[in-house]
């Protein structure tokens, strides 16, 4: 039996990859952060995309729709978001079954996690 691969688009297994920072685990990059992220959109986990939410920016409550089938992320560009970084922005292409969502994400540390903080759309 194969383990499947992380929806984030590495070629790991989800559990080394994304899954260990849904159960828990920091992620060490800004980068890091928004591929897991990615990957709880596909996996419709709405608990961790909240919890990794910049409190001043996070809604009340997240509806995800379930019939949004993502078939690929694409990262483009990444500007700081390092450990050495307090925040980082990346710009990616998420596809999805129909279409495509291309934003620039900004990410800060909380207490020193990074979290997500708001997101400009790119043409």
């Amino acid at each position: 039996m194969t383990t499947p691969l992380c929806p984030c688009g590495r070629s790991e297994p989800y559990e080394r990859c994304c899954g260990r920072f849904h159960a828990g685990a920091a992620a060490p990059t800004a980068e890091a952060l928004m591929r897991s992220r990615y990957s709880a959109f596909v996996r419709l986990d709405a608990g961790y995309l909240l919890r990794t939410w910049h409190p001043r920016t996070r809604p009340a409550r997240l509806d995800l729709d379930p019939g949004t089938r993502w078939t690929g992320l694409e990262i483009l560009e990444t500007a700081d978001g390092s450990a050495f970084h307090t925040t980082g922005t990346v710009t990616f292409r998420a596809s999805y079954r129909g279409g495509s969502l291309h934003e620039r994400s900004r990410f800060e540390r909380v207490d020193g996690a990074w979290v997500y903080v708001d997101g400009e759309f790119l043409d």
